[in-house]
C-alpha cells in the first residue's frame, strides 16, 4: 500500500468518524467542533480527487465562513445552554431510535438492490465519462470558469438569487422590533 492510499484512508475514515460523532453528540459545541474537521477531512478527499479549486472552496467558504457564523451564532443566541451544560447519556441506542435504524436500514437495502441491478460499465455517463479524464497537470479553474460563465449560467444566477433571499431573510429574522 503506498503513502498517496494511507493518506486517503485516514482523510475518508476521518470524515465518516467525524460525522457519525456530528450527528451523535447531544452538545452543540462539541458537534460544531466535529464539524469543522469533517470539512477539512473532505477538503483533503478533493485535492486526492484532483479538484484543488473545489477543497480551496470548501476550506474558503464552508471552513473559513459558514462554520464561524454556526459559532458565532450559537455562543451569541443562548447564554442558558453554556452556563448549565446537560451532561450525555450514557446509552447510545435506544427504544426511540429503532423507527429511525429501520428507515435507514429499508433505504440501505433499496439502495444496494438498485445498485446491484444496474450494470454501471454500461451507463451513457460513464463512458463518456471515461472519455474526458482530468490529469494532474490539468487548469481546472479554468474548466469551472468556461462551464460556469456557459453552460451553467442560469443555475448560477438562481443560486444567487436563492442567497440573496436568505440574506435578506437573515437579516429581518435578526432585526429587533421597536416598541412604539
Amino acid at each position: 500500500m503506498s503513502v498517496e492510499q494511507i493518506i486517503f484512508y485516514v482523510f475518508a475514515a476521518m470524515v465518516l468518524s467525524s460525522a457519525l460523532f456530528v450527528v451523535a453528540t447531544k452538545n452543540l459545541v462539541h458537534s460544531i467542533f466535529l464539524f469543522f474537521i469533517t470539512l477539512f477531512s473532505m477538503a483533503g478527499l478533493f485535492v486526492f480527487a484532483l479538484a484543488d479549486f473545489i477543497a480551496l472552496s470548501q476550506i474558503v467558504i464552508y471552513v473559513g465562513g459558514v462554520l464561524v457564523l454556526m459559532i458565532f451564532a450559537f455562543l451569541l443566541s443562548n447564554k442558558q445552554i453554556l452556563d448549565n451544560p446537560k451532561p450525555m447519556r450514557s446509552r447510545f441506542l435506544g427504544i426511540h431510535h429503532l423507527p429511525g435504524i429501520f428507515v435507514a436500514l429499508v433505504f440501505f437495502l433499496v439502495l444496494i438492490w438498485t445498485i446491484s441491478l444496474v450494470d454501471i460499465g454500461q451507463l451513457q455517463w460513464v463512458k463518456e465519462s471515461q472519455e474526458n479524464t482530468v490529469k494532474a497537470s490539468d487548469n481546472t479553474i479554468h474548466y469551472i470558469g468556461i462551464n460556469l460563465m456557459t453552460r451553467y449560467l442560469l443555475p448560477f444566477e438562481v443560486v444567487s438569487v436563492f442567497l440573496m433571499m436568505a440574506l435578506i431573510g437573515a437579516a429581518h429574522l435578526a432585526r429587533k422590533e421597536r416598541k412604539v
